[in-house]
């Protein structure tokens, strides 16, 4: 099967050369691609020398990057790593057999269950991060994952060509597990041992930015995905709002006959209605979602059938010595 490493480097000179030439040591017949970002550094001299195909992605922002190495490269299976030399060459084959074998879509380098994510981060804060957007996840899709935001993944040729990226910078490793998750794609968690950036090298990532975006990104995502829950939660907000403003105007009525907190009353029956009509929103739109989800199932389903063709054509090509 033939296989292609997609690396996504913006001014990474001190580790990419060694990256590449680890990946073409693990696997010798694979294509090595380095998609440079708009380096500044010397990325893309050291990334030809060590025998990698580099292309040019214009467009700022690592989500940018994987879209357009996504529609670029033709492969069977894709390992996609990023540049920094966190992340051991050597796991790759761990990470290919359950992609190669069919038992997963997408097989993901879980860098938590071992600790040493832990234990080799500096920054705590990422850390906690990790945690508070792997407990969000989990808890919308029911799902069960350790590692949401690792940057290093194997995939199947059905996935990358299939799934939708939207998002523009450091929010992609997040929205590729929620797609998964809601596109029904398998996902198979491989433990990995992590080691932190060589010194001299820094992180493109802001704590607190970044960390920002990915917590927005997983409202927008958790709101066009599972928009039931989302409007739900919020129509029950309004709701107990209502009740709260609302509950000692109804004890005046009922004892007295009469209503003196009108402003109350007003708004307790604003915020009843706004939890009436959030609720009809969710029940909409998750109707919508679904039959969308539907679509998406019968467009996959036609790619496979397309696929299967263009194997078969190949196939009989070579039986007749075309």
């Amino acid at each position: 099967m033939k296989v292609a490493v997609l690396i996504p480097c913006y001014n990474e000179e001190l580790t990419v050369k060694k990256v590449v030439e680890d990946f073409k040591k693990e696997l010798p017949d694979a294509d090595i691609y380095v998609y440079n970002n708009n380096s500044t550094d010397k990325t893309v001299e050291l990334a030809k020398a060590a025998g990698a195909i580099v292309r040019n992605e214009y467009k700022q922002g690592k989500g940018n990057v994987v879209k357009r190495m996504f529609e670029d490269v033709e492969a069977d299976i894709y390992v996609l790593v990023d540049g920094d030399d966190t992340y051991p060459a050597s796991s790759v084959h761990d990470l290919i057999k359950p992609v190669a074998e069919g038992v997963a879509d997408m097989a993901v380098g879980d860098r938590l269950s071992n600790g040493t994510y832990k234990k080799e981060n500096k920054r705590t804060f990422h850390n906690f991060g990790n945690i508070l957007v792997r407990g969000a996840i989990n808890l919308s899709f029911g799902s069960k994952l350790k590692d949401i935001m690792t940057g290093y993944r194997a995939f199947n040729k059905k996935m990358v060509k299939n799934l939708p990226i939207t998002t523009k910078k450091f929010e992609v490793e997040t929205e590729m597990t929620l797609q998964a998750l809601d596109k029904n794609f398998t996902i198979k968690e491989i433990p990995i041992d992590y080691r932190d950036r060589p010194k001299g090298s820094s992180s493109k990532l802001n704590t607190v930015s970044d960390g920002i975006k990915v917590l927005r990104e997983i409202i927008r995502l958790f709101k066009d995905y599972k928009p039931f829950k989302f409007f739900l939660l919020i129509a029950v907000i309004l709701f107990l709002l209502g009740l709260i403003v609302g509950l000692p105007v109804i004890i005046e009525f009922f004892q007295t006959q009469y209503i003196t907190k009108v402003p109350s009353a007003i708004l307790a029956t604003g915020f009843i209605l706004l939890a009436v009509i959030f609720g009809q929103c969710g029940v909409i739109l998750d109707t919508y979602v679904k039959r969308n989800r539907e679509s998406y199932r019968l467009n996959i389903l036609r790619y496979t059938q397309m696929e299967e063709c263009k194997d078969l054509i190949k196939n009989n090509w070579k039986i007749d010595g075309r």
